[in-house]
Order: structure tokens, then C-alpha cells, then sequence
């Protein structure tokens, strides 16, 4: 059996082998130049060949690059390899050229059978799971190590190892230079630049791999990294081309890797080929079409196979001329609708600017180097803010691609796709912020839908803080679709064929598999948030069950407040919340039962945990509200009973018996001279240690509220500062680590006043612990004109009509008035 030896590239010798650069638009100018001269009868492509029945989809005119070929295990969906194609991508121009024309196209690399069992002891990559996520078209050729083809090869750069032989440091730019702007394919001899290109390449493999010598087989079945994979691809990508030639004879162009060529030109015979490719493991894999972006074709996502500016490469592939005064347009446009000041003045003079710069520096136009300099000093004077503008948004681009409806996808990633289009809620590359109003019906099930992709861990949404508003009715997403979230989708798949049925039963398998009681009540929270009430019995019943079980004080307290911020949805969600209600008043009445025992004999940082726990088991008996535990009364005050035990107790450790104190002091259930008489027994006890005075303080004024407390009742900053100034010098040193994190978490200004106070001397001139005008640190009086003047800004923050409030008497009766709206 003959080799494939075309030499030279000329016709009637073998196949037209085309060595591209991935993602090069160059290469793929030159690629559609040389198609178009030579008219080819079969086009054979780089890429996983069970996508040949995807190719006809490339001409459907919902299908807008940048998009990617997916592949994936099916019984591992996690498993998967991507082959990204941007509208510049040689692979995308070859397919479409032979589409247009009527010209069969295959594609003809190892398939993803073997490439994804391939990569199943591998570590994975930043495309899936052990995927090799730059074996296809990302730029392989270029960041691949060059020697992996080859047994013992060295790992180098291609592109870096030529741009470095012409004397260039930067290989983009050598790329530029010498492909880019020299318009490969467009003048002269179409054929010219890929036999030189094949040279060096050919070169690079004789000084850094096997070169010419045929490699030995793989001695073991499956031993793939023997002969290297490299080697295995290019064995059946021959055996393709053979196949081809057999078919069409000479009219064969093969669209690849400028590494590959050298090894499809080199003689082999048909059994050699065969025997690297013996024993190959593999794996059940489907293939589709998947939306991509320009951000996960930048090398910058952390992508291996990118580019370093596919917005700059795009452009320079569209553009029919004049390509930097296009560009500078675009920039100029793009600042301008940032307000930025920019004419069209500062475009004729970035122009200028670049023109001079590519020229001072020998190259033949200013390529991104140059270009952006001049934006830099002519249109961002001299600043990099408006600069990363320019980076993120043109030289790397937030475009998104789009693919038919008539792709193969799982039926979830169908029910999916509906849902979206229904509710307009539609995935984008840009990050962006969604504000949600569950009071409204297209809101609320936005809100549902983003919160069952969360259960089945498709974070296509995060929720965050929402600043426009504090209510339970409003819900703030950061929306981000990433390619991956494809493969998400695929894995979710097992679990059901809607969005729906998938997230009941993914609920339902974690909650059997929770490990915690915590983790069955934050799963109860999200399901209650996704509207899932399927999966609701089966959820509350291994709540119940290890509610029951768990006899551990601090797993009960850390369950607790996710179990009450449930029953808050049943008001704007309309969702049932009875049977939370009942298992919440039962564990909140085991805590109050389990927690003084608990908090006896702590050491210093399980008091601090435990204090963490006292706050939030707060702030649920709070929202638990009037739900009356069953047999016991009201369940507030059973819980302020319970704080007046550890604030009593002195086998309770002291960061806990001062929170009691303040919790209490907070909710009006101790009053300030009860409060005061607390912390005099503390602090003026001549048997309290001072690390214990220390730790209780910082339990009662810890805390970012704290200082305020101080600032605004001098008689228990007074007691502070006498403890403080009495601690004996040799206890001082001990206690000063947890004075210093206490008033550290106060804001600046809070401290500037306690320390005025402190200045002053707290405490009336007699000796009294006096408060409000006139005392130490206070002003003589009330100041009308200073309080009128406040009065509209708090009006706003709280809401209020100004027409129908409106303050008429002094500063005396508009604080009243005041007051008596915040009442």
C-alpha cells in the first residue's frame, strides 16, 4: 500500500494536505483561497468523525459561531472533550466552502470513543473530565507540547520555536507578522505558504521528535502512551486519507494541524497504521453542537487550546480592508457609549499613531501591539481603566454562539431550552444582574428555575445581595453561561427528561445521602425556594427521622435558622410551610431544652462557636414569631428564659453569658440598669479573672452594633473603661489580644467617638453616670436647625411621602415626628 506523499502540495501526486493554525484567521483565508482555486472533491477535516453527521447543521442559519462540537461519555457525561470553531477557525471556512459547494466533508481524527476513554486515568482539564479538550480545533499546534507526538520528544512550543528562529520573542507576534498581515493566501502562489510552513514543521519534528523513523507499536492493548498519542492519531487519520483516495482519487484536501502534516506526508504502510491503533479502549460517546464564547476561546479563561484575542482575530478576518482605521472605529464606538469624549479626531491621530509605531519597530502594519498602545495614549490618555474596557469587550469579546434547535441534546437540555425561550430568559457570555420580583408571575418562575439548575449543579445563576431592596420578595442573580454548563446539563440528565422531574429527584438522592441534619435542612430551604413540593415528603422525612437522632446541641442550632428561613416563603411563594412549621417548633424546643447544659465547661474556642450558634438560634426564634411549641407556651419566652440561665450560670463561660446579657438587652427583655448591674458584678468582682472579664465583654459589646451600644449609654462605657484602667499591669498583656478584636470590628468613626468619650471622662461632673444633653461627650442641647436639616434624608431611606409628612414645628417636634413614624 502506497504512503500519502504529495510532494510539494502539487495536484495528481496525493492529497492536498492544508497545515493551518487553529483559530488563525490567516490560515482559514488562506484555506478558502486555496479551495476556491483548486475545487477539491472531498474535504477531509481534523476532528472527531462520529460529528460527520452533525456537519450539514454548519449551514443552518441559526447556527452562529463561536460554537463547539461536544462529545461525552454516556455513561460518564463528566466525561468530555470539546472542539471549539470560531467564524475565523480554518476547520469552520473548509466546512462551510464545501457545504456552499456541494462537496462531501468528513472528518477524519481518532475518535471520541477512544479519545474519552483515553483521558479516563488522566487528570482533568479545564474542558471536562479527563477530555482532551485541545485535541480538535482549539489551538493545539500552538500550546500543546510539541513533543508529546513522539517518544522521549522534548515538550516545546511550535510557534514559539519558529517565531524564536526569526528572532521574535513573542510568537503572536512573529504569527502577525509573518501570516496576518502578509495576507497568507490572498496574493501570489496560494500553495507557497503552506509548503513552507510544512518545512519548518517538518523541521521542528526531525530535531524534536521521532522525525521520519516509523514509531513501534504499542506492545500492550490500551498502553496508549507508549508510541504517544500523537502518533495514534495521526496512524488513523492516514488510514482515512487512504480511504478517501480510494474513493476519489487525487482530489483529496485534508484541512489540519501544521504539526500533523509532517507525519501524514511521511511513507507508512497500511499494517503499521493499523497496529498503533490495536487494542484501543473505549467508551460509549455522543456527540452534538454546543453555543461557545470568545472568552473560553481566550487563553485568559485558563482554556489550554486559546487565543490570546479572539475579538482582534475576528475582526481581522471580517475586515476587506483597512483593517486598523475599522478597528479604531470600533474602539471609538465603544467608548463613546461609556461617555467617554472621543472624536473623530482622536481616531485619524490613533491611526497615525499606530502606522508610526509598527513602523519605528519593522513591521509591515500595526498589529495588536501597536494598535493598542495608540489607544492607550490617544484615546485613554494614558490611562489603563478605559484600556481593560477595550480588552474585555473588543480584543477578547463577550459574544456568545448559537446553534439549531435541530442539534441532538438530551431531552433535559431540550425542556431546558423551551423554558428559557418561554420565560426570555436568555444565556449570554457577558456576566450580567437579574432582579427578580416573586410577587410577579414571570419572576417567580425565573426565580424556581434558576434555584432547581442550582440543585443540579448548573450555576448558570448566583444568587447575591440585592441593594435596591431588603424585602422576601426580592431576589438578586448573577446570570454567566459557560460552555461547561452544557456538559452540567448532560450529567443531569440521569435524573429526569424536565428541568422539573431532574431536581426532584437529585433532591431526593441527596437528601437520603446527607450526611448532617444541617444538610437536610439547607436542602429543604432550596427545595422549598425551587417550588418542589414532590420532593418535600421524602425530604421532611429524613428531617424528622434525624432530628430525632441527633442529640448534639451544636448540629441542632446550625439546622435551625435554615429551617425557620423556610417558613418565611409560604408568603410570597405561596408554598405550604405546615410540616416545616411543626419540625422547626419541635427542634427549636430540643435546643432550648439542650443548650444550658451544653455552653458548661467550654474551652475558649468551643465558647466561641457556641456564641456563634446563641446568635442564630436568635435570629430563628425571632422569625419563628408566635409558632407556639408544642405543650410549652409561647416560644419567645421560653428562649428569653433560657438566655437569663447562661447569663446567671457561672459555669457558662463568659463570651456567652455577656451575649445573653446584650441578646436580652436587644429585645427589651432585660432593662439598661439590670444590664448595668450585670457587668458591674463582672467587672468589679475582685474573683473574676481578667480574661474572663475580657472574653465577657466581648460577648456583650462584640460585634459591629457594639460601639454604638457604648457610645449611646456612657454608664456601661463608664463601667468599661473602670475595669479597663484597673487591670493589673501583668493580666493586661493577656487580655489586650481580645480587647483589640472586640473594638476592631467597630467602624472607624464609632471608635473615634468612644475614644472623644474616653477623653472627656465619662460620667457626670459629680461622679453620676449621667446620659444625654449636656453629659460628657454630648452636646449642650438639641440643635433644631442641624435635626431639620436631616429630617429629608431619612424620610427617604425610610420611604415616606414627603407631600403628606411634612415636619412644621422645630427640631424638638420633628424628632418626634420622627420617632413616632419609626415606631
Amino acid at each position: 500500500m502506497s504512503g500519502v506523499d504529495r510532494p510539494g502540495g502539487g495536484r495528481g501526486a496525493g492529497p492536498l494536505l492544508l497545515g493551518v493554525r487553529h483559530h488563525g484567521p490567516g490560515s482559514a483565508r488562506a484555506v478558502r483561497a486555496v479551495l476556491e482555486g483548486t475545487g477539491p472533491e472531498v474535504v477531509l477535516i481534523e476532528g472527531p468523525p462520529e460529528a460527520n453527521d452533525l456537519i450539514p447543521l454548519a449551514a443552518d442559519e441559526a447556527m452562529r459561531p463561536p460554537v463547539a462540537l461536544l462529545a461525552h461519555a454516556v455513561d460518564e457525561p463528566g466525561r468530555s472533550a470539546f472542539w471549539p470553531l470560531a467564524e475565523f477557525s480554518p476547520e469552520w471556512v473548509a466546512i462551510r466552502w464545501a457545504l456552499e459547494h456541494g462537496t462531501p466533508v468528513r472528518f477524519i481524527d481518532l475518535p471520541a470513543t477512544h479519545s474519552l476513554a483515553w483521558g479516563r486515568d488522566e487528570e482533568t482539564d479545564g474542558a471536562g473530565k479527563g477530555g482532551p479538550a485541545d485535541e480538535g480545533a482549539g489551538e493545539g499546534e500552538g500550546k500543546r507540547a510539541a513533543g508529546a507526538g513522539a517518544e522521549g520528544g522534548a515538550r516545546i512550543d511550535p510557534l514559539g520555536a519558529l517565531a524564536g528562529a526569526a528572532g521574535y520573542e513573542d510568537a503572536e507576534r512573529w504569527w502577525e507578522d509573518v501570516v496576518e498581515h502578509r495576507g497568507m493566501g490572498e496574493r501570489g502562489d496560494a500553495l507557497a505558504p503552506f509548503t513552507a510552513l510544512e518545512e519548518a514543521m517538518t523541521a521542528l519534528r526531525e530535531e524534536h521528535g521521532r522525525g521520519g523513523r516509523d514509531p513501534a507499536p504499542a506492545s500492550v492493548p490500551g498502553a496508549l502512551a507508549a508510541p504517544g498519542r500523537d502518533l495514534v492519531r495521526e496512524a488513523y487519520m492516514r488510514l482515512r486519507i487512504r480511504e478517501a483516495q480510494r474513493e476519489f482519487g487525487d482530489g483529496v484536501a485534508v484541512v489540519c494541524g501544521a504539526w500533523h502534516v509532517p507525519a501524514l506526508r511521511r511513507r507508512t504502510t497500511v499494517a503499521a497504521d493499523r497496529a498503533l491503533l490495536k487494542g484501543l479502549p473505549k467508551v460509549k460517546a455522543d456527540m452534538t453542537w454546543v453555543p461557545w464564547t470568545n472568552r473560553r476561546l481566550s487563553r485568559f479563561s485558563g482554556y489550554g487550546a486559546g487565543i490570546d484575542s479572539p475579538g482582534w482575530y475576528g475582526h481581522l478576518f471580517d475586515a476587506v480592508d483597512r483593517p486598523v482605521e475599522r478597528w479604531m472605529t470600533k474602539v471609538a464606538g465603544l467608548l463613546r457609549a461609556e461617555d467617554r469624549m472621543v472624536s473623530s479626531a482622536h481616531v485619524i491621530e490613533a491611526v497615525r499613531l499606530a502606522d508610526t509605531l509598527a513602523a519605528l519597530r519593522g513591521r509591515p502594519l500595526p498589529g495588536l501591539g501597536e494598535t493598542t498602545d495608540a489607544v492607550r495614549a490617544v484615546m485613554c490618555e494614558g490611562s489603563d481603566v478605559p484600556l481593560a474596557l477595550v480588552r474585555d469587550r473588543l480584543i477578547v469579546g463577550d459574544v456568545l454562539g448559537e446553534v439549531p434547535a435541530a442539534a441532538p441534546a438530551v431531552p433535559l437540555q431540550r425542556d431546558l431550552a423551551r423554558t428559557q425561550r418561554r420565560l426570555r430568559l436568555k444565556p449570554g457570555a457577558a456576566e450580567r444582574e437579574l432582579e427578580l420580583d416573586l410577587r410577579k408571575e414571570t419572576d417567580g418562575e425565573r426565580s424556581r428555575l434558576l434555584h432547581r439548575l442550582r440543585l443540579l449543579a448548573v450555576d448558570w445563576g448566583r444568587p447575591t445581595a440585592s441593594y435596591g431592596s431588603t424585602g422576601t420578595f426580592r431576589e438578586t442573580w448573577r446570570l454567566n453561561w459557560e460552555p461547561e454548563l452544557s456538559v452540567r446539563v448532560a450529567e443531569a440528565g440521569i435524573w429526569g427528561t424536565t428541568v422539573r422531574a431532574a431536581a426532584t429527584a437529585k433532591a431526593e438522592a441527596d437528601a437520603v445521602a446527607a450526611r448532617s441534619l444541617a444538610d437536610v435542612t439547607g436542602l429543604a430551604e432550596r427545595c422549598l425556594l425551587a417550588a418542589l413540593p414532590d420532593a418535600l415528603p421524602t425530604v421532611m422525612r429524613i428531617l424528622a427521622d434525624r432530628a430525632a437522632l441527633d442529640s448534639d446541641v451544636g448540629h441542632l442550632a446550625r439546622a435551625l435558622p435554615a429551617l425557620v428561613r423556610s417558613l418565611r416563603y409560604g408568603d410570597v411563594r405561596g408554598t405550604g410551610t405546615e410540616a416545616l412549621a411543626e419540625v422547626a417548633a419541635g427542634l427549636a424546643e430540643r435546643v432550648l431544652v439542650g443548650l444550658p447544659p451544653a455552653c458548661a465547661g467550654l474551652d475558649a474556642d468551643a465558647a466561641e462557636e457556641m456564641r456563634s450558634h446563641l446568635d442564630a438560634v436568635h435570629g430563628a426564634v425571632g422569625l419563628l414569631g408566635d409558632v407556639p411549641a408544642p405543650g410549652h407556651g409561647e416560644l419567645r419566652a421560653r428562649w428569653a428564659a433560657v438566655l437569663r440561665t447562661l447569663a446567671t450560670r457561672d459555669t457558662v463561660p463568659g463570651v456567652i453569658r455577656g451575649r445573653s446579657v446584650r441578646l436580652l438587652l436587644d429585645d427589651g427583655g432585660l432593662a439598661q440598669d439590670e444590664a448595668a448591674r450585670q457587668m458591674g458584678l463582672v467587672l468589679s468582682s475582685p474573683g473574676t479573672a481578667p480574661a474572663d472579664a475580657a472574653a465577657w465583654i466581648e460577648g456583650f459589646v462584640g460585634g459591629g452594633s457594639g460601639g454604638l451600644l457604648l457610645v449611646h449609654d456612657e454608664r456601661l462605657l463608664g463601667l468599661v473603661d473602670a475595669w479597663l484602667t484597673g487591670v493589673p499591669t501583668e493580666a493586661f498583656t493577656d487580655v489586650l489580644p481580645l480587647l483589640r478584636r472586640t473594638f476592631s470590628a467597630y467602624e472607624s468613626g464609632v471608635r473615634r467617638t468612644l475614644g472623644e468619650l474616653v477623653r472627656r471622662g465619662p460620667g457626670a461632673p459629680n461622679g453620676s453616670t449621667a446620659t444625654g444633653p449636656g453629659a460628657p461627650g454630648f452636646g449642650p442641647g438639641l440643635d433644631p436647625g442641624r435635626a431639620d436639616a436631616v429630617l429629608p434624608v431619612v424620610r427617604l431611606l425610610l420611604g415616606l411621602d414627603e407631600d403628606t409628612r411634612r415636619s412644621e414645628g422645630g427640631g424638638g417636634d420633628a424628632c418626634a415626628d420622627l420617632a413616632g413614624t419609626a415606631r
